[in-house]
């Protein structure tokens, strides 16, 4: 069996930027408020009708194909992850294919894991490139999550926390021993579902869903119940990063680089804290970009990338937790 590493990554945000001061003109919050509980400062929100998830995608998968020396005509596959598609169906990643301007009829999956499904997505990817079905294949975190967002005082709970953004990166084959994605490990706890959720469209109530998108506020609208959300979230960070490290014979301080989904500020503080590890071995950038779901750990991959923070045989660990329940990690050596 091959390994698989990555080649190349890439990101793209809108250029709109919307502070915390821009939303206490809108809804009945502070500045103050969201930096205690989020640690967030700022986010982007996209331009409606000209950007798209799809496009940004894109946009983000043609610096990382570049970064790796690669065009379009050498991708075998799309995987796509993102809970805010363009189209109620199909996905995004059939988009991807479109506007690469692919030569060939690649497939694209989609990925529907919301703040973990850029490592389910990735984990997907690993397993094709290790059976020897696929060499080089894009992995696609992307999200226009503001034209959702209820962006009054009602809805400030959640519409505080969430921006647009994409990441990409650029999966391929390796024979190197010990090299690339070394493990991934996936986990879902579907009993805590409606603890962070929109419940329409769909088919839970005797509605149609598009009665229930013009009539029910709680229906059509992001709802979570905050304080159950980091508890899980805080707990099942740490055992998934421990079993990632454990299946690899590794410790917390082997690691050149803890890479976590950008959901809350304080999340990643508790868990740096439990792991034992220093700031400079802990990223960050939830204060600029606020959670933008799937797109949070590629965006950070490819900041990485331009900062040159990513070394020869650095041990990185991602790890993410959101919606479903459903959480993952993926342990790397560069």
């Amino acid at each position: 069996m091959y390994n698989s590493k990555i080649v190349g990554a890439g990101h793209y945000v809108p250029e709109k930027i919307v502070t915390n001061k821009d939303l206490e003109k809108i809804m009945d919050t502070s500045d103050e408020w969201i930096r205690e509980r989020s640690g967030i400062e700022e986010r982007r929100f996209a331009e409606m009708g000209v950007d798209t998830t799809a496009n940004m995608g894109t946009k983000s998968a043609k610096i990382a194909l570049e970064r790796a020396g690669l065009t379009a005509d050498d991708v075998d596959f799309i995987v796509f992850a993102t809970l805010s598609p363009d189209y109620y169906f199909p996905g995004p990643g059939v988009t991807v294919q479109h506007e690469l301007g692919c030569k060939r009829t690649v497939g694209a999956l989609d990925v529907r894991n919301q703040c973990s499904g850029f490592i389910y997505s990735l984990s997907v990817a690993d397993q094709f490139i290790k059976t020897g079905m696929y060499k080089t294949i894009l992995v696609i975190g992307s999200e226009l999550q503001s034209s959702g967002l209820d962006l009054t005082t009602r809805g400030r709970g959640v519409s505080v926390l969430f921006g647009d953004g994409a990441g990409a990166v650029v999966l391929q084959r390796t024979e190197e021993e010990n090299k690339g994605i070394l493990s991934t490990h996936m986990h879902s706890e579907g009993q805590f579902a409606e603890l962070l959720c929109v419940k329409s469209p769909g088919n839970h109530t005797k509605e149609k869903f598009y009665k229930d998108m013009h009539e029910d506020y709680k229906n059509t609208s992001p709802q979570m119940d905050g304080q159950a959300v980091f508890k899980n979230a805080v707990v099942r960070f740490s055992q998934v990063i421990m079993e990632a490290l454990k299946a690899n014979n590794c410790a917390p301080a082997d690691l050149d680089m803890f890479v976590p989904h950008q959901a809350n500020l304080r999340i990643t503080q508790f868990v740096q804290r439990k792991l034992q590890l220093p700031d400079n071995k802990v990223y960050s950038n939830i204060q600029k970009f606020g959670n933008t779901t799937a797109a949070t750990i590629p965006i950070i991959l490819s900041e990485l990338w331009e900062k040159k923070g990513i070394k020869e045989n650095d041990l990185f660990v991602l790890a993410a937790f959101g919606s479903g329940f459903t959480w993952a990690s993926a342990l790397i050596r560069w």
